[in-house]
């Protein structure tokens, strides 16, 4: 039974940026606004020992209730709240109370987990049991550096990013399914794998029971209604709280031949497929199964996306220049293209620092011309990224079985014209450019579907994305100067 039209927030987490949104969902529209946006990234902290990366998520929080109390004030039938952010990271509780500090997971510690990890269980086996693409700040990683360090045995219990501000929304703790499928922890079977915690001496029920996307978290609690000026009756659903999940439930496209990319500072590049893909092919090509809604395996690769554009802006403003993105952006079209594509996914690019130096050094440590000038370097990392794009949406598609003939490129990237127009070229197939905000989109899109105001099926969902968001369309340029480029060796 559908229901009238009312409004949701969703608290949409990124790794540079935050954001609520309040969205008014019913009778086959969807509108949404902006109610608070806020900055987000690394807080450097010394340790004792050295500067540790961490997430600022008391601030966090802050900024979160700040952007409800301007949802409720601008509301009047504000019925439920989503939250979704980044995967992998999570805060470390002793009853009740957090810890410290959640770590961000570009922090150098990760590196003595996975030395510990991989000792400890054959690289192949893991990925047999969880399915994961190997990244060095897995979760499970994490959590046997916070063994090795002594802090996880102060610890009995550990929140997903998400999680921790659902519980701290409502009170209760849970872990959402999407999210938990990229900690490395869930098994084949979709349940935590106590035999791989134990076989790591991890503690075994450290994260809570699983729920999935679209469960009723709670109600807030009172005193945050009080404090927020929320409705009495507004509750907190669950909905896929790892941000990619959101974003890929926002991208109208039809899965059977289709592939995405949502790009933001990272780029998820893949397909969306019933199973999960194990084989050998794909462990070695280094792609990933993390669960999406309603069941759907979500087959990608993390590329290192707009990241090296974004630290690169950062560092020239650090050296006092001005620089209007647009303004790059339009000087970077009519700049020639590299000689030869970097690797975006080289290690020495995942910390924060000098970004276009070390890209220069990529090149000059391989006997290859730097890019000289801002508008060549950022022409050097768009076309690096669309090759990536280009290969990691050919290995989905061969790994899978699936007959991609059109790619949707969701999130920030998609208004960054020239990175769509380039992908386009190099995958010689069209890209649907849009919805920017489909993270955002795609939480409302599952709380909507709980709370009845919109059919309770994907399709339907994607359906209202495309009427409501048209994507721009970008065709492969036939003689496009792209093809003759060499990928990075």
């Amino acid at each position: 039974m559908i229901r009238g039209r009312a409004e949701l927030a969703a608290v949409d987490l990124g790794a540079t940026s935050g954001r609520v949104m309040l969205a008014r969902v019913g009778g086959g529209r969807l509108d949404i606004r902006e109610v608070n946006r806020f900055g987000n990234g690394p807080l450097p902290i010394w340790d004792g020992r050295r500067t540790a990366l961490h997430w600022d998520i008391p601030g966090l929080y802050a900024h979160i209730r700040d952007g409800l109390s301007a949802a409720a004030h601008q509301s009047t039938d504000l019925v439920g709240i989503g939250i979704d952010s980044w995967a992998v990271d999570y805060g470390l509780l002793r009853g009740g109370r957090l810890l410290g500090l959640p770590y961000h997971y570009r922090d150098e510690r990760n590196h003595a987990g996975v030395s510990a990890v991989h000792q400890t269980i054959d690289p192949a086996l893991l990925y047999a049991r969880n399915g994961l693409q190997f990244l060095p700040f897995n979760t499970v990683y994490q959590l046997m550096a916070e063994k090795q360090a002594g802090t996880l045995g102060l610890a009995d219990q550990a929140l997903l990013i998400p999680d921790l501000i659902g519980y701290w929304l409502t009170g209760r703790t849970a872990t959402e399914r999407t999210n938990a499928s990229t900690t490395g922890l869930l098994g084949a079977d979709g349940n935590w794998d106590n035999e791989l915690e134990q076989t790591l001496g991890l503690p075994t029920g450290l994260f809570p029971t699983l729920i999935e996307p679209g469960s009723t978290l709670g109600p807030v609690l009172p005193e945050i209604i009080t404090q927020l000026g929320l409705p009495s009756s507004v509750t907190v659903t669950a909905v896929a709280s790892h941000d990619t999940a959101s974003a890929v439930v926002a991208v109208p496209m039809q899965p059977e031949s289709a592939g995405y990319i949502s790009c933001g500072t990272w780029g998820l590049v893949g397909v969306e497929v019933a199973d999960r893909v194990v084989n050998p092919g794909a462990r070695v090509a280094n792609f990933t199964n993390e669960v999406g809604a309603d069941g759907r395996i979500r087959f990608l690769r993390n590329v290192m996306g707009l990241w090296l554009l974004s630290e690169s802006v950062r560092q020239w403003e650090r050296e006092g220049v001005t620089v209007e993105l647009p303004r790059v952006l339009d000087e970077a079209e009519q700049a020639h293209p590299p000689a030869e594509l970097f690797d975006t996914d080289d290690p020495e690019f995942l910390t924060p620092g000098d970004m276009p130096a070390r890209i220069a050094q990529w090149y000059t440590s391989r006997g290859l011309p730097a890019p000289a000038g801002r508008a060549a370097m950022v022409r050097a990392i768009l076309e690096s990224l669309a090759g990536a794009f280009a290969r990691r949406i050919r290995d989905a598609a061969s790994l899978s079985g699936t007959g991609v003939e059109v790619v949707h490129m969701v999130g920030g990237g998609s208004r960054n014209r020239l990175l769509c127009q380039l992908t386009a070229d190099r995958l010689g197939m069209p890209v649907l450019a849009g919805p920017v905000e489909a993270t955002a989109i795609g939480n409302i899109l599952i709380s909507a579907r709980a709370k009845e105001l919109i059919a309770d099926d994907p399709e339907s969902a994607r359906a209202l994305v495309a009427a409501t968001f048209p994507p721009e369309r970008f065709e492969p340029r036939a003689a496009a100067h792209t093809h003759h480029l060499k990928a990075f060796r």
